[in-house]
């Protein structure tokens, strides 16, 4: 499903959107189209054509809760794993325990990484000492305001590049 970048009106990105949600809200003036989709392709109806979006903004400012934490949710760690399975690479379609339940570990942003079934069964309860398996990265919270656009620099339009940066102080 083909994804669009929905800006705040001040051109801060809020978090990205399927291409339906993001018609419905230009077309109802919710929001207004930033730049089309590098393709070129278009959207037709009986009445309207129009260019398919790739950012949109926001007509209305939209507060954004300030959060201490970062919620722990299946979805958001896969985001930050991007996908990838933490042992081999692949493509992940599980979670795991770095330190096992079962064995004290919490259920935390620190011990929770993405796994892809093989990699996770093969694990199963034991240590990563007890297998000679390394992480290449060390799990951690996700920070920054804008947590849930994590990976989406690299997987994104190119065209997002401009509303992704973090911003310099100054």
């Amino acid at each position: 499903m083909q994804r669009v970048l929905l800006l705040n009106v001040t051109y801060e990105p809020l978090t990205t959107v399927g291409l339906r949600r993001a018609v419905c809200l230009v077309l109802s003036g919710k929001a207004e189209m930033v730049h089309d989709d590098t393709a070129g392709a278009t959207l037709h109806s009986v009445s309207v054509t129009l260019a398919s979006p790739s950012v949109i903004r926001l007509r209305r400012y939209v507060r954004i809760p300030y959060r201490n934490r970062v919620p722990l949710t299946r979805a958001a760690l896969m985001r930050r794993d991007n996908y990838r399975c933490a042992y081999c690479d692949q493509k992940a379609d599980t979670i795991d325990h770095v330190i096992p339940r079962s064995k004290g570990g919490p259920h935390s942003w620190e011990n929770c990484v993405a796994s892809c079934t093989t990699c996770n069964h093969r694990k199963a309860d034991r240590l990563l000492e007890e297998l000679g398996w390394t992480l290449a990265q060390v799990p951690s919270v996700p920070r920054g305001a804008h947590w849930r656009l994590i990976g989406v620099a690299r997987d994104g339009d190119p065209q997002w590049a401009a509303y992704l940066r973090e911003p310099t102080a100054a």
